[in-house]
């Protein structure tokens, strides 16, 4: 076990990598134009020049990119170049938004998706065509569309709940859980019509095993055999849907937060990319990717304990 996670933990080391290798260089394409981004239209070209050359801008890309490495290694992820700001106090006062926004989802689209998942694979009939149904209907229409019908009649004309803002959950735990509402609402719906399809047909393929046939022989009530047996085989399959859902989820969240005007990763990323403010950029890439590795690490020792047939190799 501590030599998979090992060998895990050093795959994403490398993957962290790469893809601040990658991002780096395409913020790079487009370099000749951050100084002037930064200072204005109304710059010279003298004082564009030296912003240039202060920021590092006239090194080779690979030297750039080497800089920031060595330093990111030791946790210095910066300070941004649009106000001077810690890149990591940017982020750790940003990141438990969009948290909130993708653990929030998730439970919501589990929960939900094992109640009527397992009703229609257990009871199929017309439950079962209203999953199928819900299940065409979360792919057809996407979250960005779903917020904002939600945000103009249950926000707007309805006024039931907040349309944007985020109250953090130490000021008002009860502000904090409202302001979630409309936006884990959005992106559950698209994580529920997969998560759904998939525990149906994982509950119908145990259903038809030999040993269920046999428990239901020996008179083991029924919950029994769905909760700890049909359940706990089923769960694998969906935990491994739910670890792609996750990684969605933190790409979904960039345009939610927009809609929503909430102060996540994913606004701070939109708007750093667009002023070309590489420390901020960055430091949101690094941290996403650590936290999607960390999950995908996570839900393979679930996985593991769930089912000892399975070997983490």
């Amino acid at each position: 076990m501590i030599h998979y996670v090992a060998r895990r933990l050093g795959a994403g080391v490398l993957l962290v990598i790469t893809a601040s290798f990658v991002v780096y260089l395409l913020m790079l394409v487009n370099s000749a134009h951050i100084a002037q981004t930064l200072l204005g239209p109304d710059a010279t070209p003298d004082l564009v020049a030296r912003k240039s050359v202060e920021l590092g801008l006239d090194k080779p890309g690979i030297v750039q990119y080497w800089n920031w490495l060595s330093h990111a290694v030791r946790g210095d992820l910066g300070n941004s170049w649009n106000d001077g700001e810690s890149v990591g106090f940017l982020i750790l006062n940003r990141i438990p938004v969009t948290l909130s926004i993708a653990i929030g989802t998730i439970v919501v689209s589990v929960a939900v998706s094992l109640v009527i998942g397992m009703a229609a694979g257990v009871r199929r009939g017309v439950l079962d065509r209203i999953v199928q149904v819900i299940s065409v209907g979360g792919l057809v229409f996407p979250g960005f569309w779903l917020a904002l019908v939600l945000v103009v009649f249950i926000a707007i004309n309805l006024g039931i709940l907040p349309a944007t803002g985020y109250t953090p959950f130490t000021q008002d735990p009860a502000g904090w859980f409202l302001s979630l509402v409309l936006p884990v609402f959005s992106l559950a719906l698209g994580a529920v019509a997969g998560l759904s399809q998939q525990i149906r047909s994982a509950t119908i393929a145990t259903l038809e095993k030999d040993y269920i046939r046999t428990l239901r022989s020996r008179g083991l009530p029924e919950w029994i055999v769905l909760l700890r047996h049909v359940l706990r085989n089923a769960a694998p399959p969906t935990l491994t849907i739910v670890s792609l859902n996750f990684i969605g989820l933190m790409s979904g969240a960039v345009m939610i937060e927009q809609i929503f005007a909430l102060p996540g990763i994913g606004s701070l990323a939109v708007t750093s990319t667009t002023s070309g403010d590489i420390p901020v950029v960055m430091g949101t890439v690094i941290i996403a990717v650590i936290i999607v590795v960390l999950v995908n690490i996570a839900v393979d020792l679930v996985n593991g304990w769930l089912n000892p047939k399975v070997r983490l190799s």
